[in-house]
C-alpha cells in the first residue's frame, strides 16, 4: 500500500507478540523507504526480524526517533554499518537488550540528541567506559541518559581500546542520569564528566565483594542534586536495598536514588552502609529519614555497628520513621556511648505499619532507647499510638502483679 499513497512521512510503531508475530513483512517494506521514515519504535523484536534490521545499511536522513527493544537471548549484534553509521536528525535513541558495541560511530554523527537509552546491554554488546565517554563528548544537548547492563560487566581488553581522555567533558544540559552496572564502571564514567544541572540520578549496582566510589561522591557534590534534599527513604527488600532522596515538597522518587541488588538468600547491610558512607556527601539539609522493611527474613547475627554505619551520614535528621519490623533491630544500636554521636539532632521517633512482633519485645527496645536519650540530655518524643497503648497495658499488668504479690 505504500506505493499507492503520496510520499508521506512514515512512522513504524510495532509490538511483537509471540515467536512469529504478524506484520513483520510490513516492517521490512517500510524500512526500505529509508528517506521517508521519521520514527522507528519496535518492542519485543524476535531474532528473525532483528537479523533483517541489523542488515539495514542505508542512512535514514529524516529519522528523529529510534527505539529497539528485545528481551530474548543471543540477539544479533548491530554492526558499525547500521543505518549507514549516520542519523544526524535523531532526537531520541534507545536500545534495550540489543548488542551494539560499535555505537560510537552513530552517536558521533548526532548533534541534537536529547534522550539516549542504552539499557540491558548483554555481554556481547559491552562498551568500555573510555568509548562511552568519547561518545558523550559530542552530545552537548543531551538531557536524559540511561546506561545499564544486563549482568555484571567486566573490562574487555582489546588492541584498539582508547585511553581515558585527559580532560573532563561537560554535559551542560543533562538533568536525568540512570545507571545499572558495576561501581568501578560508574567511577570511570563520573571521573570525566560534569553535570551541573543534574537533578535526577538513579544508581543501581550489582552485588560485589567491595564497593569503592569516592569519585561518585565528588560528582554528586558538584551538582545541585544533593544540596536541597530534605527527606530520605531506606527500603529493604528480599532482592535489593535502596535509599531514595527528595527535596521538600516533592515525591520521594525524585532526586537521587541508590540501589544494590543482593541475592535473595544474602543480606549485606554492611556493604550497603559502606556505599552510603563513601558515595554520599554531607547531608546537612536532610531532616526526615524513613527506614522500612519488606523483607521476609532477617539475619540473626546483625551487629549494632552495621546499623550505626548505615545511620552515620544522616547526622542532621530530626524525624526518624521506622517500620515495626525494623524498630527492634535499630533501637538497640542507638544505645550506649553512640546514642548522641549517630543522630545528634533527633527529636521525634515514629513507628509505622502493622505489628509484626510481640508488643512487649518492641516496647522494651524502644523504651531503652528513649531512656538512654533522656539521660543524655537529648530527649526524643515517640509518636505512636499503639506503642503508648502497649506501655499502658504493660503498666496495668505490672500493677496487677504488684497487687498479687502484696496479697
Amino acid at each position: 500500500m505504500l506505493d499507492i499513497w503520496p510520499a508521506l512521512p512514515i512512522v513504524i510503531d510495532f509490538m511483537a507478540k509471540g515467536k512469529r508475530p504478524r506484520g513483520m513483512d510490513n516492517i521490512i517494506k517500510a524500512l526500505e523507504q529509508h528517506c521517508r521514515v521519521r520514527k522507528i519504535d519496535i518492542r519485543g523484536i524476535p531474532n528473525s526480524l532483528m537479523k533483517k534490521i541489523a542488515a539495514v545499511e542505508k542512512p535514514f536522513p529524516k529519522l528523529t526517533h529510534l527505539e529497539l527493544y528485545s528481551d530474548g537471548g543471543n540477539v544479533p549484534t548491530l554492526p558499525e554499518s547500521f543505518l549507514g553509521g549516520s542519523a544526524p536528525r535523531l532526537r531520541s535513541l534507545g536500545f534495550s537488550g540489543i548488542p551494539f558495541p560499535e555505537v560510537r560511530r552513530l552517536l558521533l554523527s548526532i548533534r541534537n540528541l536529547g534522550t539516549l537509552r542504552l539499557w540491558s546491554i548483554p555481554l556481547s554488546g559491552y562498551i568500555s567506559p573510555e568509548e562511552m565517554v568519547t561518545c558523550l563528548s559530542a552530545l552537548t544537548r543531551l538531557k536524559s541518559f540511561r546506561l545499564g547492563f544486563r549482568s555484571p560487566q567486566f573490562r574487555v581488553n582489546s588492541g584498539n581500546q582508547r585511553l581515558l581522555p585527559l580532560t573532563r567533558i561537560d554535559l551542560p544540559a543533562l538533568t536525568k542520569f540512570s545507571f545499572k552496572g558495576n561501581s568501578e564502571y560508574l567511577e570511570d564514567i563520573v571521573s570525566l564528566i560534569d553535570t551541573p544541572l543534574l537533578d535526577h540520578f538513579k544508581i543501581t549496582f550489582f552485588n560485589q565483594l567491595t564497593f569503592d566510589t569516592p569519585l561518585l561522591r565528588h560528582l554528586i557534590s558538584r551538582t545541585e542534586i544533593i544540596k536541597a534534599h530534605y527527606r530520605a527513604n531506606i527500603n529493604f527488600y528480599d532482592g535489593c536495598t535502596e535509599v531514595r532522596f527528595s527535596p521538600q515538597g516533592t515525591a520521594v522518587h525524585e532526586g537521587l536514588s541508590l540501589r544494590i541488588l543482593f541475592p535473595p538468600s544474602d543480606w549485606q547491610l554492611s556493604s550497603f552502609a559502606h556505599v552510603c558512607s563513601t558515595s554520599l556527601p554531607p547531608l546537612s539539609t536532610l531532616e526526615h529519614l524513613k527506614i522500612l522493611s519488606y523483607r521476609s527474613h532477617w539475619r540473626d547475627d546483625i551487629e549494632s555497628t552495621e546499623w550505626l554505619e548505615l545511620l552515620q551520614p544522616f547526622r542532621a535528621v530530626k524525624n526518624l520513621v521506622l517500620s515495626r519490623g525494623v524498630a527492634p533491630l535499630v533501637a538497640p544500636a542507638l544505645q550506649g556511648e553512640s546514642v548522641i554521636e549517630v543522630l545528634p539532632m533527633l527529636e521525634n521517633l515514629h513507628l509505622e505499619g502493622p505489628k509484626r512482633l510481640k508488643c512487649v519485645k518492641e516496647e522494651e527496645a524502644i523504651r531503652q532507647f528513649i531512656a538512654a536519650r533522656q539521660l543524655s540530655g537529648h530527649p526524643v518524643a515517640v509518636l505512636d499510638h499503639e506503642l503508648r497503648q502497649c506501655q499502658r497495658e504493660r503498666e496495668r499488668e505490672r500493677e496487677v502483679e504488684d497487687e498479687v504479690s502484696d496479697r
